[in-house]
């Protein structure tokens, strides 16, 4: 079950078994008008950022894979591993009918569960997204710049990506800048938020030539989180979340 509005980082939502009582849901949501969606299981999340022009040219950045906990995104892989090329026909689909019937222009992003060779469209966000973060340092076209390029008429940007990276969210706190600026291919953001639980307050991103490059700076990083007590509990959920250095 799930809020209409307002809904996002897994606010709005609750799960209901048959075993529910869909009224109790209802005013711990708020009582508000909800939508009610099968639940799927699903191989791994996927996203796809996609942009569309003003002259209706379409490009779209490499499928990324995204891992969560209690609802939150905390990891952005990208790009995904194992992506065939008619997993990302899928996906890019997906986008251009939807920008095309809509007329829509800026970029794009719909979230994807893999189920096999089959993609299930789980979200939509019209509009630059978190999982497009990964874009800013480690795309030949970052998603802000080609949002910019297409709502302006200007042609639109390279979306290759130079290599592979991972995008890691902050959640509540920031952790020393120091220890994390320590780890070769780390780019740190801070967004300049109070610090608050549940609150994404920045995110770093990590490039590297390759996967494999990636993992082992990827270790690097969750042992410099492991350094220090005040970032340690951010290390802990990136592993609840299944983020260990492995593809």
């Amino acid at each position: 079950m799930k809020s209409r509005t307002h809904g996002y980082d897994g606010k709005g939502q609750a799960a209901a078994t048959p075993a529910s009582d869909a009224r109790v849901l209802w005013h711990r949501l708020g009582a508000v008008p909800l939508i009610v969606e099968e639940g799927v299981g699903f191989d791994r999340e996927l996203s796809l950022v996609a942009v569309r022009g003003l002259d209706g040219d379409v490009a779209f950045y490499p499928l990324v894979e995204n891992r969560h906990h209690d609802g939150v995104l905390r990891m952005t892989l990208a790009p995904a591993t194992g992506v065939t090329a008619a997993l990302q026909e899928q996906a890019e689909t997906f986008a251009r009918v939807a920008m095309m019937d809509l007329e829509y222009c800026g970029v794009w992003t719909i979230e994807l569960f893999q189920v096999g060779a089959r993609l299930i469209a789980n979200e939509f966000a019209p509009r630059v997204h978190n999982s497009g973060h990964w874009t800013i340092e480690d795309a030949e076209t970052s998603q802000f710049e080609n949002h910019l390029r297409a709502i302006t008429g200007m042609p639109l940007g390279s979306t290759a990506a130079k290599g592979s990276s991972a995008m890691i969210n902050f959640i509540g706190e920031m952790p020393p800048r120091t220890d994390i600026l320590g780890v070769r291919g780390a780019r740190l953001h801070a967004y300049g938020k109070r610090a608050r639980a549940g609150r994404k307050v920045g995110h770093v991103t990590v490039g590297a030539p390759d996967n494999d490059v990636l993992q082992e700076r990827l270790s690097d990083l969750m042992r410099a989180l492991d350094s220090h007590p005040a970032a340690q509990r951010t290390a802990r959920t990136f592993r609840t979340a299944g983020a260990r250095a492995e593809p």
